[in-house]
């Protein structure tokens, strides 16, 4: 099972290939992906790569956190596990009021 790695700071104009060929350098690239706006389409800046191995992983960070790419700083290091969404409200819950009127 491959290591994710979190990269913050990429340009709005970095794609998904771009992404993946910085990192390649520093091993097998399972995946990558930058993050997108659903409704835009628009990249959010940050995206995510999967190397093969966790010191691949451990490898490009070292070599990539802190370094320039398309004039931006990117900060690279482990990704944390995806936190589980709630609905953001409770049922029957309008504009934030509780309780009966």
């Amino acid at each position: 099972m491959g290591a994710r790695v979190y990269v913050g700071g990429l340009s709005y104009s970095t794609t998904t290939p771009q992404l993946s060929d910085l990192f390649a350098a520093h091993g097998t690239v399972e995946s990558a992906r930058v993050i997108t706006d659903k409704l835009t389409g628009q990249s959010r800046g940050f995206g995510f790569v999967e190397m093969s191995t966790a010191q691949e992983a451990r490898a490009a960070i070292a070599a990539l956190n802190g370094t320039q790419m398309d004039g931006r700083t990117l900060m690279v290091n482990d990704a944390k596990p995806q936190e589980s969404r709630s609905s953001g409200g409770h049922a029957g819950d309008r504009g934030g009021r509780s309780g009966s009127w």
